[in-house]
């Protein structure tokens, strides 16, 4: 198989555009398909969604201005970002490609081309692309974190996406988020998912089956759920191996899920695709995965004979199938980005039994050129009647744009740092690095919906604590290393932790205990190791904590604020050791 990099609203590439009209308004005949048209490829057409994070309606989301990649990442996707992103795939000037894939002019240009992604226009676009190709040889897999991030979601605890994945027509997908509800709901909500749930490597703790706690697919190997299908797509037969987030019980609560244990299982995953290439003899081996994209590239290292790895989980709407060389070959590592913004589009060309060629593609779903599937918009409606008088609750207005996303604090971040500040007496606040999160533009009004996109989550709890400097700072190197371990087995959640009252100077390159200096008071104080300081956060892993949920906190200062005005301070820490690394840019 050759490289291929397919991109569409790309007419500045080429003397034949792959769109057929200008994309400032629909064609004349107002069909779909004069947009979203894909010249003929292959026989076989995998469709790929991951990170929606509950987004059933557009939404506006800024991409990162930090995404640092070191080593031998450095430089390669997904750590490319800005100017250096559109340099690196030779888009500048095109106006659509640079909204969807970076931060360049995000105010601006989300003003003028709009919201993107959403489930009705999803659905209008993924229908157009099953019919256009063939539905009998069309696949749409589901990379997870779907269940989470709304507050219809929190409500429903899942079912809205459920139903939602449903009406989409999902055939498989995997989990991460999925996981931070209860056993019970999990169990619940897979049963009432017309679309298998897959994981390789999600086991039941033997003294779990033994006590009869947990009913694991297989009993023999312990298997929570079925580690791979065989799908008949036209005449071909496809093999999908699920990786589920390895890291789950770690990053998240596993109170919520006590009888189950996760992992990377690299020698686990490399027993499934040979014996799923002996027994089962497959044209084509895909894994869909919730790995990240990092830990993604060095499983395509590590096992053989996977061909194209489907990820998720670090939210890198990467336009291209990235070739990672391996023993015996060569896979592909793919990703669709978040939050409903991309549906990837994989053309495969099989013949004699094996991938002779293919076509990838990053769709970017913009909203305003996507006429909303009327069924879908139907449901949408009904899941969120119910709570629309909370949705829609305006809470403050602002004068900036409001974002999460990047290694460091975000706007929305600072909010949530400074809320738990003001509102609980603290000295200094910590917010999880969590990568979910839609964006406000400057001048719009702030509702409870926007606030819940950052904030709703199972395990929602405020505290507050006394801290010493050293433990304070234990914590920060403790995360430094999680993000910026040379090894990517190694790296395990979100971005940084989210830090109010302090600033302070981060070098990545270094080693853990190494990373951070110079933490220091917005007073001007130096961090003292051995003073105890008033901490606030939320999100605790560990137990429950005792505050009221976050949402509440955030709400009340808001509510006090009033108006977010320009020059708001974001505490992003001073970033050394890393000059020119393309991806850190100002936006």
């Amino acid at each position: 198989m050759n490289r291929r990099e397919f991109f569409y609203l790309m007419a500045l590439l080429g003397s034949t555009p792959l769109f057929a009209n200008s994309h400032t308004r629909m064609s004349p005949n107002g069909k779909l398909e004069d947009y979203y048209k894909l010249k003929p490829f292959g026989n076989v057409r995998i469709l790929h969604m991951t990170d929606s994070h509950a987004q059933l309606v557009p939404v506006y989301f800024r991409e990162p201005s930090v995404n640092i990649g070191l080593y031998e990442n450095e430089g390669k996707p997904p750590h490319i970002v800005g100017k250096n992103f559109l340099k690196y795939y030779g888009i500048e000037g095109n106006k659509y490609l640079t909204y969807a894939m970076t931060c360049v002019q995000f105010e601006e240009l989300a003003r003028s081309i709009g919201k993107m992604g959403g489930f009705a226009h999803i659905k209008t676009v993924v229908d157009t692309l099953r019919d256009s190709f063939g539905r009998d040889k069309t696949l749409l897999l589901d990379g997870g974190d779907t269940w989470q991030g709304s507050w219809t979601a929190l409500q429903t605890r899942g079912k809205d996406m459920v139903g939602a994945m449903n009406l989409l027509g999902v055939d498989v997908m995997v989990g991460h988020w999925e996981f931070t509800y209860t056993e019970k709901e999990i169990l619940e909500n897979i049963k009432e998912l017309k679309a298998e749930f897959i994981a390789q490597n999600v086991k039941v703790k033997e003294d779990s089956i033994m006590e009869d706690k947990f009913t694991p697919y297989d009993e023999d190997s312990g298997l929570a759920f079925k580690p791979y299908t065989i799908k008949k797509v036209g005449n071909a037969r496809v093999a999908i191996i699920g990786q589920a987030f390895p890291y789950t019980t770690i990053a998240n609560p596993k109170r919520f899920i006590p009888d189950l244990t996760f992992g990377i299982d690299a020698d686990s995953m490399q027993e499934f695709v040979d014996m799923v290439r002996k027994k089962e003899k497959p044209d084509a081996v895909i894994v869909l995965s919730h790995n990240g994209y990092d830990v993604d590239k060095k499983m395509a290292e590590v096992v053989t004979g996977i061909d194209f790895i489907m990820g998720g989980h670090t939210h890198d709407g990467v336009p291209e199938a990235y070739p990672v060389k391996n023993k015996k070959g060569v896979t592909y590592v793919c990703n669709a980005g978040s939050n409903g913004k991309f549906v990837n589009v994989l053309d495969l060309d099989i013949q004699n039994g094996k991938i002779k060629d293919f076509k990838f593609t990053l769709l970017p779903i913009f909203s305003n050129l996507v006429p909303e599937d009327k069924e879908m918009k139907a449901y949408i409606e009904k899941v969120r009647a119910p709570f629309k008088k909370d949705l829609e609750r305006v809470i403050a207005t602002t004068e900036i744009t409001l974002f999460r996303r990047g290694n460091f604090n975000g706007s929305w971040d600072q909010v949530i740092c400074d809320a738990l500040r003001e509102i609980n007496g603290a000295e200094i606040s910590l917010s999880p690095g969590f990568r979910w999160g839609t964006s406000l533009i400057a001048g719009q009004k702030v509702t409870f919906d926007d606030l819940a996109t950052q904030t709703a989550m199972t395990y929602p709890e405020t505290y507050v604590r006394e801290m010493d400097g050293k433990t304070i700072h234990a914590i920060l190197e403790d995360v430094a290393d999680n993000l910026f371990n040379k090894d990517p087995f190694y790296q395990q959640g979100g971005d940084m932790v989210r830090t109010g009252g302090i600033s302070y100077r981060i070098d990545p390159t270094k080693t853990i205990g190494k990373r951070i200096t110079d933490i220091t008071l917005l007073n001007g104080k130096k961090l003292d190791p051995k003073k105890k300081y008033k901490v606030s956060g939320w999100a605790t892993v560990n137990s429950k904590a005792p505050g009221r949920p976050i949402w509440e906190i955030v709400e009340e200062y808001l509510k006090n604020v009033k108006d977010i005005k320009k020059g708001y301070r974001v505490d992003t820490p001073e970033i050394v050791g890393v000059k020119g690394n393309p991806g850190i840019v100002k936006c």
